[in-house]
């Protein structure tokens, strides 16, 4: 999954006052009605900002070996879809650290390494081919052509299984920590727009294969109802995920200038980074 902690303070600086009572109930009625309330805001003031720069770092552990990586860059989805380019550093795993650029065009997926080969220094796949390549490239494919950050917002909504933690300062904001847990089949239902169900059952049973049934989700908003963090973690018998990612700048521009063509050569389905 694309990507999504506890109280306390963190690498990113933030800190908590242990205020969960009297921000989970600050939107009228139960505390859940009130995180409901808060987050519906949320999703709204987000969506409606169609763009935001990003700084990620995920860390995946599979059989024992740990896969880790870090990317910055700016997203556009006014269009309805993720575009953007963000530069990426992966390490870990059984290569040598990598560093690559991705851009996310309108037609497809455009991946620039060190490694590639034959004078081209892009190489691209489409949507479809994305698509083509099992449960998990279809499950892309439809993030990328369906997301962007308050979708994370409207998946906590739609689940109803959310709370309020409290008040806590990220980077210098003050901000309202929410969390939620939710089985991996109702994540894969909630985030997923346009994946047939084959593909939702396929995603099911691999999870289950890795020993993973839930994620949590959280998330900090800020006094502008704006989403500033978003934190998803699942843990499994065979591995484990972490992803954590700050949202800034909301409203930049996005620079969505495709590669040139002469360097640009089609991947055919090899070139295919997760990054969340």
């Amino acid at each position: 999954m694309t990507g999504l902690t506890a109280c306390g303070s963190d690498d990113g600086g933030s800190s908590a006052d242990k205020s969960g009572d009297k921000s989970a109930s600050k939107g009228g009625g139960s505390p859940v009605q009130g995180a409901l309330a808060a987050l519906q805001k949320a999703s709204t003031a987000t969506e409606k900002q169609q763009s935001a720069k990003t700084e990620a770092q995920q860390t995946q552990v599979l059989n024992g070996r740990t896969l880790k990586t870090e990317n910055k860059g700016a997203f556009d989805w006014s269009s309805g879809g993720i575009r953007g380019t963000v530069t990426a550093t992966m390490k870990g795993g059984t290569g040598a650290p990598m560093d690559f650029e991705v851009r996310y065009l309108a037609d497809g997926m455009y991946i620039k390494t060190g490694g590639a080969g034959g004078g081209a220094k892009w190489a691209k796949s489409s949507y479809d081919e994305l698509g083509d390549g099992g449960p998990s490239g279809a499950m892309l494919k439809d993030q990328l052509q369906n997301n962007n950050p308050a979708r994370s917002v409207q998946t906590l909504l739609a689940s109803r299984k959310v709370e309020a933690v409290g008040s806590e300062t990220v980077r210098g904001t003050k901000t309202t920590h929410y969390t939620g847990t939710l089985t991996l089949s109702e994540l894969v239902k909630m985030q997923s727009k346009d994946l047939k169900e084959s593909d939702r059952k396929a995603l099911e049973r691999q999870f289950e294969q890795a020993g993973m049934k839930s994620e949590k989700i959280d998330l900090w908003i800020d006094g502008d109802d704006l989403l500033i963090k978003k934190k998803e973690s699942s843990q499994g018998s065979k591995t484990s995920m972490n992803n954590v990612t700050y949202y800034s700048d909301y409203g930049t521009d996005v620079d969505l200038t495709p590669p040139p063509a002469s360097q640009v050569e089609e991947s055919k389905g090899k070139a295919r980074p997760g990054l969340g």
